[in-house]
């Protein structure tokens, strides 16, 4: 067995290390999927509530554009057990490893998207367009410094410091 080359003081063989990291997405997508599934629960059940025929043509369409992508956060985040299903024994981790990382990215971004609809929609309901505007501006400024702009800043402190 070669250890692997990566320098991070892990003596691991290639197909140790992308065991390794699939048990890691593995748990970010159980993570993930628990937050899309209370996410897509609220809003399958908002339009069984009597309110919802009060709805603007703004509000209804921002609820479908929400139910789309919290139906497309679901097949994203169960995409990978489809391709390890499919690729099982096939020794094609290091490339199953490498394409769920793509798919948890791409779900990242849908389920921040999600979120933070989410949000303006109540808000809109609840208060008034302005606020849910005001709120999605936000939310979308904070998701983005949390899910891009932390890990950058966190980067460059590391190279900073070598």
């Amino acid at each position: 067995m070669t250890a692997d080359a990566m320098p991070d003081g892990r003596d691991e063989t290639p197909d140790e290390r992308a065991d390794r990291n699939w048990e890691e997405l593995m748990q970010e997508l159980r993570v993930m999927q628990t937050g899309t599934q209370i996410l897509t629960g609220f809003l399958l059940a908002v339009a069984f509530q009597p309110r919802f025929a009060e709805l603007d043509d703004v509000q209804r369409s921002l609820y479908v554009v929400l139910v789309l992508l919290a139906a497309a956060a679901t097949a994203l985040a169960l995409a990978p057990v489809g391709l390890h299903r499919m690729l099982f024994a096939q020794r094609r981790k290091p490339e199953l490893v490498r394409m769920t990382s793509r798919l948890l990215k791409a779900n990242l971004i849908v389920v921040g998207a999600v979120t933070v609809g989410v949000t303006a929609l109540i808000l809109d309901v609840t208060i008034d367009r302005t606020s849910a505007l005001i709120a999605a501006g936000i939310g979308v400024v904070v998701v983005f410094a949390l899910w891009a702009g932390l890990p950058l800043m966190m980067r460059s402190r590391e190279r900073d410091r070598r």
